[in-house]
């Protein structure tokens, strides 16, 4: 083998590892945007996460906000809704399991287990019926004194427990916490 022939082995060599390089740029730049549009657009995470100030909620009114493009229903709840709350044995409710994603695992649907504070003064929910996804009736509304839904006739109580009509399940309680005394955020 003379030395020409030695060095164009190493040419060819030098141009198989430049071209299959080459080769995975292109890919790469022609795959890459493909991936990358599936990533949440600005809008959609600028509203993953929002603050709302409840320093005007007076004790027994709710406001409603949208958060991902459904209404949660914040509620500050009086001294007879928690009581009311508190009474309700657990396993007479169709829906025994408290649907709090601030609380790990299948916990029991105790009034304590579906509220913000120890209090039990603030009640935090999806406010989308679980049967059809309707958006109930609240200040207390229905048999129980909670919410109601009145396309099919769902009965929540005032900790927002399933009571009484086709719905399968307790209004859901999304991630939510206090910052302070009036700043909840969700998400």
């Amino acid at each position: 083998m003379s030395h020409a022939e030695d060095h164009e082995g190493n040419r060819r060599d030098f141009l198989y590892y430049a071209t299959a390089g080459a080769g995975t740029v292109a890919v790469g730049a022609a795959v890459w945007p493909l991936i990358d549009q599936m990533n949440p657009s600005a809008d959609v995470q600028a509203l993953s996460s929002i603050r709302v100030d409840v320093s005007g909620v007076e004790v027994g009114t709710q406001i409603s906000v949208k958060f991902l493009g459904k209404p949660i229903f914040i509620r500050r709840r009086t001294e007879e809704e928690i009581a009311e709350g508190r009474a309700v044995d657990v396993s007479t409710l169709p829906d025994p399991i408290a649907r709090n994603a601030n609380i790990a695992g299948q916990v029991p649907a105790t009034d304590e287990n579906r509220t913000m504070d120890e209090a039990g003064e603030w009640l935090l929910q999806w406010g989308v019926c679980t049967h059809l996804g309707c958006v109930p009736l609240g200040d207390g509304a229905g048999d129980f004194h909670g919410w109601f839904c009145p396309c099919h006739g769902s009965h929540y109580d005032t900790a927002g427990r399933i009571r009484k009509g086709p719905a399968p399940e307790n209004l859901p309680i999304p991630v939510a916490e206090f910052l302070d005394e009036t700043t909840i955020q969700l998400g």
